[in-house]
């Protein structure tokens, strides 16, 4: 019967229902262990949802979280327009590779909020501290998955299109970077996550404004439903921006999921 009514439905108003499902399930979780913990700082669901509408029009607030997104977007954007590029060439060039891989090995392992107090030193507690080390922290997936991209495409593809006297940069647009844009895309949603999460760490330690300063000042204030609600603010952004750009990266990567589910039968006929 499930399984029945499940294909009765489009796949993508099921994914919908079922996560509309599991945020109730979880709310009513919420609410039962707040109410069995009784902690004041662990208020109950209700009260945390009851402090969104002042939110909503707190227009203070929405100009906060709006300038809390253009630094995610313009850092997200940098990464995209330097790291992507980057790493498409490391992957084609041993040597790039090998001059890059230690930097970024160096790097990786650093939690990108520790270089705050070092950016506000130099750049000062304005966007471009922040901005700054959202570049820093969504570089990493998106030159790591643009290096897997460009390695993962077919060398015989490549030299075929030499042989034929393709050029250059006609391989680049039309062989390798369409190859290898589905990694592209999935480092690109990995720094979409990341870019979110170091933009509220940024602003909780530069606390001039935006969301994380928001929801720093609500802690310091001990106003702990609007601290919980500030959280479900962010999380339900999040959530939005990862479903948006996800019907985006299987628009563009539909051919290679064609592709790939074409491939299937072949190999489970074997």
């Amino acid at each position: 019967m499930i399984a029945s009514a499940r294909s009765r439905v489009p796949p993508a108003r099921y994914a919908g229902l079922m996560s509309l499902l599991a945020a109730a399930v979880l709310l009513v979780l919420w609410e039962v262990a707040a109410r069995a913990i009784a902690l004041d700082a662990f208020p109950p669901a209700h009260q945390a949802i009851a402090e969104l509408p002042a939110l909503v029009r707190d227009r203070e607030a929405l100009a906060d979280i709006g300038g809390s997104l253009w630094r995610m977007a313009a850092g997200f954007a940098l990464a995209v327009f330097i790291a992507a590029p980057l790493g498409i060439c490391m992957g084609r060039s041993r040597a790039i590779a090998a001059a890059v891989n230690p930097v970024a090995a160096i790097f990786y392992p650093i939690p990108k909020a520790a270089l705050m107090p070092l950016l506000l030193l130099w750049l000062g507690v304005g966007d471009a501290s922040k901005v700054f080390v959202i570049f820093l922290a969504t570089s990493l997936p998106l030159l790591y998955h643009s290096q897997q991209g460009a390695r993962s495409v077919d060398e015989k593809i490549v030299w075929s299109a030499m042989a034929m006297g393709v050029g250059r940069m006609a391989r680049l647009f039309r062989i390798i970077l369409p190859a290898a844009l589905p990694e592209i895309l999935i480092g690109c949603r990995v720094a979409l996550t990341m870019s979110l999460i170091v933009m509220v760490t940024s602003e909780m330690i530069a606390r001039e404004s935006g969301a994380g300063n928001i929801l720093f000042n609500s802690l310091d204030m001990a106003i702990y439903p609007l601290v919980y609600a500030m959280i479900l603010i962010i999380g339900v952004i999040g959530f939005l921006i990862d479903a948006a750009f996800e019907r985006v990266r299987a628009h563009l990567v539909r051919w290679a999921e064609s592709a790939e589910a074409g491939a299937l039968p072949l190999f489970s006929s074997g």
